[in-house]
């Protein structure tokens, strides 16, 4: 019994070493990007630890080579990466890197009113994190709200990147929504504070001066609506996401660009049509968080035929790609596209973990 007790102890001591072997870091990821192609091969088969091992890469890449915290691949990385710890463990320096924001880098550079997106995409990456770790809002979470509100504009909004790349960085309504959806879903009655009370009636003020110009914008205020009042009304709400489950293609995915056709002005005269047939890693992934949120059941048709894109569109590198849909940048947000779609299989119970009551039926 003894030499069998050894023999399972340096079992497991050689799995755990094996394992540490297998995570990715800062040190192990290339100083460059990472090409995102659109004729990478698809998997032969689905592999959640590709699916971690590929968002680690992407993550910790582009904290590597750009340094900066950003909503379309390490925010959403945060949001993502606690449904893969059981198949591979992280290495936890894109955590450590966001809580560097308030500790270290905004000693010397606070957040204002010219770039306070920082405190959104920084607080988000931290919330939607602790939510799917602790279940408690962190102090340093806690800390960046807060930052947050201090520089909101007198029009509710904030000043958000205009990269021209739809639909996460190209206007301030996206900013608005997401910070709405994060304050939402805030651990510990976060929004029942005082700074976030007053900072979300601003916020309204913005939403109703501001009217939604794309379905994109209009979905994302239903996200945000389900926890947050004001926004919109339920009728509203089932309206729009009626009107974009109508959207799911034969294949049983979403298209991206197909939120975005009614956006006026959002292409230049002469740009090529939106590609709306083809579906994508973001539009699938989101449309799928969007329903579970909205209280469709995981075991809908719609839904598993969803999953079932997902599971056979995995590309062998771990990513699902999703292609810029305007403006060709990089395809970055297949990142956040990745990371939308592992959210959408913890949503329906393919992953562990899936932390919103609003989407547990």
């Amino acid at each position: 019994m003894k030499r069998f007790s050894t023999i399972v102890i340096c079992f497991a001591f050689s799995a755990s070493i094996l394992s540490q072997e297998k995570i990715v870091t800062l040190d192990s990821v290339p100083g460059e990007l990472v090409e995102i192609r659109s004729d990478e091969p698809i998997a032969k088969e689905f592999s959640p630890e590709n699916a971690a091992r590929y968002i680690d890469r992407a993550a910790l890449n582009w904290q590597k080579k750009k340094n900066c915290a950003t909503c379309h691949t390490n925010m959403a990385y945060l949001f993502a990466r606690p449904a893969l710890s059981h198949v591979l463990p992280d290495s936890g320096e894109v955590r450590t890197f966001y809580e560097s924001y308030p500790g270290e880098r905004w000693v010397k550079r606070p957040p204002s009113d010219k770039n306070g997106f920082w405190a959104i995409v920084v607080g988000a990456g931290l919330t939607f994190n602790d939510l799917q770790t602790t279940g408690k809002l962190s102090d340093v979470a806690r800390d960046t709200l807060d930052r947050m509100w201090t520089v909101q504009r007198e029009d509710g909004g904030w000043k958000w990147p205009d990269c021209d790349y739809a639909p996460l960085e190209i206007d301030d309504h996206y900013g608005a929504t997401l910070t709405a959806v994060i304050v939402g879903i805030a651990p510990d009655n976060y929004a029942e504070t005082e700074a976030a009370k007053t900072g979300l009636e601003k916020l309204r003020t913005f939403f109703k001066n501001d009217p939604p110009k794309s379905l994109h914008h209009r979905a994302m205020l239903a996200w945000a609506s389900i926890r947050i009042d004001g926004i919109v009304s339920e009728a509203e709400r089932k309206a729009t996401l009626d009107e974009i489950l109508a959207l799911q293609l034969p294949d049983g995915g979403w298209s991206t660009a197909s939120f975005l056709t009614d956006w006026k002005g959002l292409q230049n005269p002469g740009d090529p049509p939106l590609d709306t047939k083809v579906s994508d890693g973001y539009g699938t992934g989101f449309v799928v968080i969007l329903a579970r949120e909205n209280g469709i059941a995981a075991d809908d048709p719609r839904l598993q035929k969803a999953i079932g894109w997902i599971k056979a569109n995995q590309r062998e590198s771990g990513k699902w790609f999703t292609r810029s849909p305007v403006v060709e940048a990089q395809h970055l947000i297949s990142n956040i596209g990745s990371a939308y779609v592992i959210l959408a299989l913890q949503a329906c119970g393919e992953l562990p973990g899936w932390p919103l009551e609003a989407g547990s039926e």
